[in-house]
């Protein structure tokens, strides 16, 4: 494989990769996907095998980070195999492996997660009310959540967890939310909701300005800046009064894009250059075919040629289409 680290067309190395290693979930999230998602048959998923050439192929170009995602990677098959076989790489090209999951099988896996190297991973959770948790996620799976959580913290995995912020469902919520994590020390970064895949709802009813929930907590709070940096798009304060961080990732009222350094590939194989995109490339075509190799390189060459400057997300028209079809669950959280 070529030496050559990956750059955009702009300028940006390409240094983080987020590889969904499945699409399917045991949560079904209204913001996220329908409740009768229709997911992929088996056989169009990348093998293990596939998963780990593909990540060795970006590691060889640069890539110093690896995050596995869905749908919920723990869900995968033998998931753990691939990990085991990714963690040989730390120190030798690659400096971190995470991951981002609802921590529904936490439990389980969070003791041989941070034997296997894994130091830090990301949980999705928007509330920590039973009644709300349902409605949201369509199952009644809080308590495995926060058995995850205690699990992973027991086995000395660092959690951040990631919120959506949703109006009118959880915005009277994210103060307590962040005042539980910090007790534990655990960390929260703030999302606003995207505008992939068509759902039931109307994604205009969902959306909350994170502007405005800063503003919130601003008025509760003394936030102080930090230059803390975690390779990915949140810009982070700290809470004078609780000790602990809280990240914003703002892709509709702050562009994060200039300093975009990460691609996603889903678990069939396509490499997604920008999340707000459709453009993408077909990399199992390179990985089944007579040169692999070469093909491989040539194909991550095109996708850095036709990254694009920054996503178009938007969300000021009740029923309109959403930014791209595919769901989140599809691409890669």
């Amino acid at each position: 494989m070529s030496q050559q680290f990956l750059a955009d067309s702009f300028g940006r190395a390409i240094t983080y990769l987020r590889l969904s290693v499945t699409d399917r979930c045991d949560l079904r999230c209204t913001y996220c996907m329908s409740e009768a998602m229709t997911f992929l048959p088996k056989r169009d998923v990348l093998s293990l095998e596939e998963l780990e050439r593909l990540s060795v192929a970006f590691i060889s170009r640069g890539v110093r980070k690896i995050r596995l995602t869905g749908g919920e990677p723990l869900v995968r098959r033998d998931i753990m195999t691939l990990l085991r076989r990714l963690s040989r790489r730390l120190g030798t090209g690659l400096d971190e492996i995470t991951l981002t999951t609802n921590a529904t099988q936490l439990a389980r896996h969070a003791d041989e997660l941070a034997d296997i190297g894994v130091k830090r991973i990301n949980v999705s959770l928007d509330t920590l009310d039973d009644a709300k948790f349902k409605r949201l996620t369509r199952r009644a799976m809080l308590g495995k959540v926060l058995n995850g959580i205690e699990a992973a913290q027991a086995a000395g995995l660092k959690i951040k967890i990631n919120t959506v912020a949703l109006k009118g469902v959880n915005e009277d919520e994210i103060p307590s939310l962040i005042d539980w994590a910090h007790q534990r020390g655990i960390d929260v970064t703030l999302i606003e909701v995207m505008p992939l895949g068509e759902i039931e709802e109307d994604r205009v009813d969902q959306y909350l300005p994170l502007t405005a929930v800063r503003d919130a907590l601003e008025a509760r709070w003394t936030l102080e800046p930090t230059a803390l940096k975690t390779g990915g798009p949140a810009r982070y304060v700290r809470v004078a009064e609780t000790g602990g961080v809280v990240g914003f990732i703002s892709p509709l009222t702050n562009n994060f894009c200039a300093d975009c350094n990460r691609v996603r590939i889903t678990c069939t194989g396509k490499i997604y250059m920008c999340l707000g995109h459709d453009d993408h490339i077909d990399l199992r075509a390179a990985l089944r075919g007579q040169q692999p190799d070469e093909a491989l390189n040539a194909a991550l060459d095109a996708a850095m040629a036709r990254k694009p400057e920054r996503h178009d997300f938007d969300i000021s028209s009740r029923g309109a289409a959403p930014a791209v079809t595919r769901h989140m669950s599809m691409t890669g959280g």
